[in-house]
């Protein structure tokens, strides 16, 4: 699998360690930044840029996630969201791991690098690449009806003010 991962200074050693993992596992792994630390570096173009890759290959057949890292996650999440078809899901221990793939259908995970040590981090990004989609009817529809807004600003059938 493809793995786009992207940070910021607060991530960056989190970020090394995790795609020395991810390599050891197979994955390929695509790094869009930083490439040096920078306590002064802004987040979100690299996390968008790591939001684009993973809707870019996913469109095009390529079985790809991806991983933003940053001190909370928090503005990382909210960076990668901003690119259509991107829907990164901010985690914190096995559980939002595992039900945002299986629930959200979630293409990315935000993880708080300052909240954790790496040890969690890595058990995150595990259980993130390793659980399936559910494909279960509710689940389909909440992210078709994301997807709608997304696209027309409307949701079908649905109140939005």
């Amino acid at each position: 699998m493809r793995i786009h991962i992207a940070t910021d200074h607060a991530g960056l050693e989190f970020s090394h360690t995790i795609q020395e993992h991810l390599k050891a596992q197979g994955h390929e792994v695509v790094d869009h930044g930083p490439q040096s630390y920078d306590p002064l570096d802004d987040y979100p173009s690299f996390c968008i840029n790591a939001a684009i890759g993973v809707v870019a290959d996913q469109q095009s057949g390529i079985e790809a996630l991806g991983i933003v890292l940053g001190g909370s996650g928090n503005g990382e999440q909210m960076a990668a969201n901003k690119v259509r078809g991107a829907r990164a899901a901010l985690v914190w221990n096995e559980d939002t791991a595992k039900l945002a793939r299986e629930h959200n259908d979630a293409n990315l995970i935000s993880i708080g690098a300052r909240q954790h040590s790496i040890q969690v981090v890595l058990e995150l990004v595990d259980t993130f690449i390793a659980t399936p989609f559910s494909r279960e009817e509710r689940h389909e529809r909440r992210i078709a009806q994301l997807r709608e807004f997304e696209d027309t600003g409307a949701i079908a059938g649905k109140q939005v003010d």
